[in-house]
């Protein structure tokens, strides 16, 4: 967790003079990245406990040294054809199992991308999804020559307290003898992998760079799976076999690959090829390091008078863990962020009761500074939301004139711009002008109409979100919270409690 919990408004000004002194300050956070090739096994029966880090005690001191941020990549997930028709429906096992264990400690999944066996799902706590902006996700295949998506990578980008971080996936080209194809699919990702936000297009144009997966490099050399295993049980032996490990030498030595990337030199045994089911090297393969989670900040020192900073605390294997023929990696990074950093977005006014079966009214006052997109829209979540895809409703903001949106979400895509459903009724709003603007000395009051209908339960607690959409791919960024407010049937309904939200 962050030194400082910071819980300012997100819709604070960041004019040029207050932007400047908002970069002034920095402060330390926690990124913790996993990565597994998990061989199209399910989770059904293993904790991921221990492999995310995670103490039973989720308060007090143990919540001082929990991640802000954790970026889970897994590779050769389950993508039989029956998987991903279920998958348009309901998210995939692992996200459900991760998602499942870290609500406990106050987690949001804040987006899933998926290419075929790839999966990259991002975590942060809860304090920070207001300060998330410009979230993207993009995908390269380089299976058969980039039209097969088994080999590739898939990322997600965003901005927060004013830092861009991107984190890539990936899964290269297989075999000792496939060096040169690893190399050219590393190219490929550079070369294919685009961003639709000023300032951060690139993979390396950001202030941050997480780079993971089975990357497949093996080692150099012709010696026997037998006297690899072998020399493994020689401490002294470790160091001369990494530095014959091929990643090490296309990124230090020949620098074909990865060159502005770092890592801490792996310290624990080789993480392929196992025996399922065991922590047995399988003699059919040469053991190798091909799971491997390097890092960057700054690749490309763009804005060198940044003061920003990054550490590898931890880079270990978890060998426990024996379902697939690969052990996951996971490494503990601390980074610098600007935690005074706010980029302009909106405020909600107080809410009150909800009548369930009336239309509501929702309030908000635009910055200045703040531009709308053509596709925001303001979702009601349930306060213990564990997942920024699992909204109750929604409503477009700039699209007075098309079909309400405000239906209960079962069968909901992962977090992108929320669509009409064309098999669902039209709502109809008693308010016809159900959006209204009211220019005001310094901001813009807007009175936004919720429709009758939206599925609340009683006696809960809800709250806002705003989400600011580009249209450009699913750019989105989180513009404002709201305070929380109770859902109640209306008056003259049996049952009826009064409830007080503080």
């Amino acid at each position: 967790m962050s030194n400082t919990e910071t819980s300012a408004a997100a819709g604070a000004s960041a004019s040029p003079k207050t932007e400047s002194n908002a970069r002034q300050h920095l402060e330390t956070y926690r990124v913790y990245v996993v990565t597994w090739n998990v061989g199209s096994r399910f989770p059904d029966n293993i904790s991921l406990r221990q492999l995310l880090g995670l103490h039973d005690d989720a308060s007090g001191d143990a919540a001082d040294y929990l991640p802000d941020i954790y970026a889970i990549g897994l590779q050769e997930v389950n993508a039989q054809p029956q998987q991903q028709v279920l998958g348009l429906f309901k998210e995939d096992p692992w996200t459900h199992k991760a998602k499942k264990l870290l609500r406990f400690y106050d987690y949001v999944a804040v987006k899933t991308e998926q290419m075929q066996g790839l999966l990259l799902t991002m975590f942060v706590r809860r304090p920070h999804v207001e300060h998330i902006k410009d979230m993207e996700s993009e995908f390269t295949r380089t299976g058969f020559g980039g039209i097969w998506g088994n080999k590739g990578a898939v990322s997600v980008r965003f901005t927060l307290y004013g830092c861009g971080l991107s984190f890539v996936v990936a899964h290269l080209a297989a075999h000792d003898h496939q060096l040169d194809e690893r190399i050219e699919d590393y190219k490929q990702i550079l070369e294919n992998h685009h961003y639709h936000v000023k300032r951060y297009r690139e993979i390396y144009d950001h202030d941050y760079v997480f780079w993971f997966g089975d990357l497949n490099f093996r080692l150099e050399g012709n010696d026997s799976a037998t006297e690899v295993r072998d020399a493994l049980r020689d401490d002294q032996k470790h160091d001369a076999l990494i530095q014959r490990d091929q990643l090490y030498q296309v990124r230090e030595k020949l620098q074909q690959a990865f060159q502005v990337m770092h890592e801490k030199l792996p310290a624990f045994p080789p993480t392929f090829k196992f025996k399922e089911g065991t922590s047995e090297y399988d003699m059919k393969r040469r053991p190798a390091w091909t799971d491997r989670i390097m890092y960057a900040v700054q690749p490309l020192n763009r804005l060198p008078g940044l003061q920003l900073a990054i550490e590898q605390c931890s880079y270990k294997s978890h060998p426990a863990y024996n379902i697939s023929d690969h052990k996951p990696v996971t490494s503990d990074f601390t980074i610098k962020l600007f935690p005074n950093y706010r980029a302009p977005g909106v405020s909600f006014s107080p809410l009150g009761v909800w009548s369930i079966g009336d239309e509501y009214t929702v309030e908000y006052r635009k910055q200045p500074e703040f531009e709308e997109g053509p596709n925001d829209w303001i979702a009601v979540y349930a306060t213990d939301y564990a997942s920024l895809a699992d909204y109750v409703a929604y409503e477009y903001v700039n699209q007075a004139e098309s079909p309400n949106s405000s239906d209960s979400n079962p069968e909901r895509d992962y977090f992108e711009t929320p669509a009409p459903a064309p098999r669902r009724r039209h709502h109809q709003h008693r308010n016809r002008q159900r959006l209204r603007r009211q220019q005001e000395a310094n901001s813009e009051l807007v009175r936004l109409d919720f429709a009758d209908d939206v599925d609340l339960r009683h006696g809960e607690q809800y709250l806002l979100i705003y989400f600011r959409s580009t249209g450009l791919r699913g750019v989105t960024s989180i513009s404002g919270i709201s305070g929380t407010f109770v859902a109640e049937k209306r008056r003259g309904s049996p049952h009826r409690t009064e409830y007080h939200v503080d």
